[in-house]
């Protein structure tokens, strides 16, 4: 096995010495592990604060574009536009890239269309056209202009792709390497190679026609004498990703076969890009901040975007609930007589339709998520999951149906109406576990996404039978 050469002359002693010597290791608190400090962040305020820019420029000479951009994102609106004057010259590209949208926008708004032109040739294929598909068309186009027409070419394909696709997720630069090579012949082209990309992990073997036939992870390659042919190692078994599909799909696609890089193929089957897991951690990043924040009504960029922007947003979904809202005060309107004759009812109704929601929202995060992770399909495992939920629901509702009628009869003195509170909650929180499932699943089949609207429609349906199976139940039987 190879290893270091020894040591011999004068200075042997004096390394054997340093060898022996213990190890120390600087103990670093875990949130400072990555992301700017607290300290960091006082720092450049104060020099922003001062108008000291090598200061500033020196504080941030070391940090990773990642740190930077959540440096950006850490600082007040007036502070991060004086930032930006003072250090938009040195920032890296990779900087911008790692923005979040809305703060992305702010930068790009004080570039110049020379200036965003340079940053785009500095970026892998995938991070420019993210960048560029934000632009208002008049400032992507004077950016295009001003790009080398081989990267314009690459770069305007990539916009045609849908978004949230394969082909605007990929990168075009890769290596492929023609079947009849050897790894010597390889390396020889590795070393000599000048295009090449900064990381790359496989090595695409390609026919005549420029398909992919199979692929040479670069550690089998380098381990591989020089005389082997790369097709005698190459991995024939390839998952070909087209570059119309969703991103969605492509992450699952990582996630089942452990995937690090995947070739991307146009209509004819040729190699047109590659995609990297470091982008598909991102993508699983943000399908599930989507999933979650769309729950609930709320945009991906609701935290940086204008106050005027985030209201927009958040009325469409604050209707939906004004809606449902006023279908659960028509049921209730129409039991005027018993509430009148029963008032502890308007004390006890808002539990079961608010019980019924809780379980609901359980069994739809539930649905949603193995609809993602495929899990389930529309057309497997579903009466399986529905007739789980279904027993779930009717266990914690018998439970909760003796703590809450028992403590209902107690409170107001009245067993029959302890009964009554019992038998709404088993009614709507099996209901819940029911429609917490399907309502996702009959979304998913006609083609919406359940995570958006599986919510508000789960909501009206407990609140409404919520409500009128407990002013129901108290109606034939109180009355």
């Amino acid at each position: 096995m190879a290893g270091p050469e020894e040591k011999t002359g004068p200075g042997a002693e004096g390394v054997a010495e340093e060898a022996d010597k213990p190890t120390i290791v600087e103990t670093v608190d875990e949130e400072e592990l990555y992301g700017p400090s607290e300290e960091l962040l006082e720092n450049i305020n104060a020099a922003l604060s001062a108008g000291d820019i090598p200061l500033v420029e020196s504080l941030i000479e070391p940090l990773h574009p990642a740190d930077v951009a959540d440096l950006i994102e850490h600082l007040e609106p007036e502070q991060r536009k004086l930032f930006l004057d003072i250090t938009r010259h040195a920032l890296e590209p990779e900087t911008i890239s790692h923005l979040d949208e809305a703060l992305r926008e702010e930068v790009v708004e004080q570039m110049a269309p020379a200036e965003l032109a340079e940053v785009v040739t500095e970026l892998d294929t995938d991070d420019a056209v993210d960048l560029l598909e934000d632009l208002d068309e008049a400032t992507q186009q004077r950016v295009l202009d001003s790009l080398p027409a081989e990267d314009r070419a690459f770069l305007q394909q990539g916009l045609t792709y849908p978004e949230d696709s394969a082909g605007r997720l990929m990168q075009r630069e890769l290596v492929a390497i023609a079947a009849h090579w050897t790894v010597g012949e390889m390396v020889d082209y590795l070393r000599a190679a000048k295009d090449l990309p900064d990381d790359f992990y496989d090595l695409f073997i390609l026919d005549p026609a420029g398909k992919p036939m199979g692929s040479v992870p670069l550690s089998r390659a380098m381990r591989s004498k020089r005389a082997t042919k790369l097709t005698d190692i190459m991995d024939e078994e390839l998952r070909l990703v087209p570059a119309d599909m969703d991103q969605e799909a492509v992450a699952y696609l990582f996630r089942q076969y452990a995937l690090v890089s995947a070739p991307v193929v146009d209509t004819q089957g040729r190699l047109i890009g590659v995609i990297t897991v470091d982008d598909v951690v991102r993508v699983i990043d943000e399908e599930a901040e989507e999933d979650l924040l769309n729950i609930v009504g709320v945009s991906d960029t609701d935290f940086h975007a204008p106050a005027y922007k985030t209201a927009f947003l958040r009325v469409r979904w604050l209707v939906v609930t004004l809606i449902n809202t006023l279908i659960a005060s028509f049921v209730i309107s129409r039991f005027e007589g018993t509430i009148g004759h029963y008032p502890a009812l308007a004390v006890l109704m808002p539990i079961t339709a608010a019980m019924g929601g809780n379980a609901g929202v359980q069994v739809i995060t539930v649905t949603v998520r193995a609809l993602a992770t495929r899990d389930i399909t529309p057309n497997s495992n579903v009466m399986r999951l529905i007739g789980k939920e279904l027993a779930v629901g009717f266990m914690n509702a018998i439970v909760f149906a003796i703590i809450l009628g028992t403590l209902g009869g107690f409170w107001f003195g009245h067993a029959a109406l302890g009964f009554v509170l019992g038998g709404a909650m088993i009614f709507n929180m099996v209901w819940a576990g029911f429609a917490g499932t399907m309502i996702p699943l009959v979304m998913d089949r006609i083609g919406f996404d359940p995570a958006t609207g599986a919510g508000p429609f789960l909501t009206t349906t407990t609140d409404c039978l919520g409500f009128f199976a407990f002013l129901g139940l108290a109606t034939l039987f109180l009355t």
